[in-house]
């Protein structure tokens, strides 16, 4: 008998360790304008990634994952599973107001019983993570925050609908950090899923807490501190005993930024295309993955990958559920995960405002009907004229998605903000000394982080009153001290209440 209940005890954990390992824990790290030109194992010239090569050493490193050009296409096609005309997020002003509903990635591993995390860059998503199937998050606004030096004042950043304040000697990637490792240890004993959109590399950029006084290349500080950041999680990991079935995916969310794009060089020669251009390396990007319960190491896989693949890969993974009668464009990358072969895809699609291409593995066609010859990329695209068997077969491929008969560009035809482009028409125009108006502006002339106030705001008026009294607003903040300040400067006209209007426009007046 108590052999019996010796094996039956062994059988129960072995069942255990097995169920385990089919739900990994899952952290998805996703790096802010780092191209191939800025990763030592994609044989970057002048940037050191030891750590990330490592990952890639011990896993799989991929040669041809595509996503969309800018920041907040290529984060919509990664959360939804869908391409830009389906979504509506070919542009970066029409990813904030995407439907909510849209937004699946989050939810697919809540479904299938983990518990999730978003720490970092969010606002070009709409709504706050926790409506998009998040238990936790840490947030800050914008692109590229490091320190509170930006404009002369505090960044503020929210933790799970808390307003905080970035200090004086604090530094966002390392809060980043010890959020995450917070949340891993508290749920190390059940699947987790941690979202980890990283503030590196985007500028302005700003000295690391390892950069040399004198430094003159921040990129390469910046670069080597975010490699850092991955080292450390990897050796925290190990510590906590939860590495071996831990997947970790590295990937960069667009293009090197046009600023750093002249030294993201490869073997000494220039990358065709950058952050925001419709060219290789505006979408080409780097991605790693690493699974050392089930991914052999040292693999270099040449599989066609865009960042729609990654919804339905995780819920193929953890046995999460999407919903039915939704058309996703992903196809799963799960066996390669998993160290088998697969059956890769035969074409990607890119899609950035009203342009996009189709690219099978040597050939692109775009939606002016160019076709390139792609045998010389990442570093040249040769245009291909005249009748070619490869234009028919892409042809065929854009027809049957027809993204002209999808949800149309609603910008300026960039994908960027619209916003930004304006002002950069109207220069140095001061503003009006005594505008007559204090109507919040319309959606269609705010500013993202206008529009992210509009989104807190809702939120934080659970009654729908339109208005916030002060013992309310400042018990709903982390520093009681620091809201009350903030309160009585965004209660313009001093009745006691912080309304709609103002507390988007901060106390403000809205120009006419």
């Amino acid at each position: 008998m108590k052999r019996l209940l010796t094996l039956f005890t062994a059988f129960v954990i072995l069942a255990s360790q097995s169920q385990a390992a089919d739900k990994p824990n899952v952290v998805f790290i996703l790096a802010d304008d780092l191209g191939i030109g800025n990763v030592g194992c994609y044989g970057a010239d002048n940037y050191k990634t030891p750590h990330i090569d490592k990952l890639a050493a011990e896993g799989t490193r991929f040669t041809h994952c595509f996503t969309a050009a800018l920041c907040g296409p290529s984060r919509a096609m990664i959360m939804t599973g869908r391409y830009a005309f389906r979504n509506g997020s070919s542009n970066q002003d029409a990813c904030t107001v995407m439907p909510n509903k849209e937004l699946q990635l989050g939810r697919v591993f809540q479904s299938a019983g983990y518990k999730t995390s978003s720490i970092g860059k969010w606002g070009q998503l709409p709504g706050d993570p926790d409506e998009s199937g998040f238990d936790d998050y840490l947030r800050f606004n914008g692109s590229g925050v490091y320190r509170n030096t930006k404009e002369g004042k505090a960044e503020e950043y929210l933790v799970n609908g808390k307003e905080m304040k970035l200090g004086d000697n604090e530094y966002m990637p390392d809060l980043m950090h010890e959020h995450m490792m917070e949340f891993i240890k508290k749920h190390k004993d059940e699947p987790f899923f941690v979202y980890y959109p990283m503030s590196s590399v985007h500028g302005d950029l700003l000295p690391t807490p390892d950069s040399a006084p004198d430094s003159q290349d921040l990129m390469a500080d910046n670069v080597a501190y975010m490699d850092k950041l991955v080292g450390k999680l990897v050796t925290e990991l190990d510590a906590l005993k939860l590495r071996e079935n831990t997947l970790i995916i590295f990937m960069g969310d667009n293009g090197t930024g046009k600023g750093q794009s002249e030294r993201a060089t490869i073997g000494g020669k220039a990358l065709s295309g950058m952050k925001g251009t419709m060219l290789e390396c505006g979408g080409l990007v780097p991605m790693i993955a690493n699974w050392p319960a089930k991914m052999p190491a040292g693999k270099v896989s040449a599989d066609l990958i865009d960042s729609s693949d990654f919804l339905v890969t995780f819920a193929e993974i953890t046995g999460g559920t999407l919903p039915k009668n939704t058309l996703f464009d992903g196809h799963s990358i799960a066996p390669q995960l998993r160290g088998e072969p697969g059956t890769p895809r035969e074409w990607v699609y890119n899609q950035l405002a009203a342009m996009w291409y189709v690219r099978d593995a040597q050939w692109k066609l775009n939606e002016k009907g160019e076709l390139f010859d792609m045998s010389d990329a990442p570093f040249t695209e040769k245009l291909v004229t005249g009748d070619h068997p490869a234009r028919t077969k892409l042809a065929a491929v854009l027809a049957k998605l027809n993204p002209a008969g999808g949800i149309p560009d609603s910008g300026n035809g960039t994908g960027r903000h619209a916003n930004k482009e304006k002002k950069k028409k109207e220069g140095d125009k001061k503003p009006e000394m005594t505008p007559k108006t204090t109507e919040t502006p319309p959606a269609t002339t705010m500013s993202s982080e206008e529009q992210e106030r509009v989104t807190k705001f809702d939120k934080l008026d659970e009654a729908k009153a339109g208005k916030l009294t002060r013992e309310y607003y400042t018990t709903h903040q982390s520093d009681a001290a620091a809201a009350g300040e903030r309160f009585d400067k965004y209660d313009s006209d001093k009745d006691g209440f912080v309304s709609r209007d103002e507390y988007v426009l901060k106390g403000k007046k809205a120009k006419k």
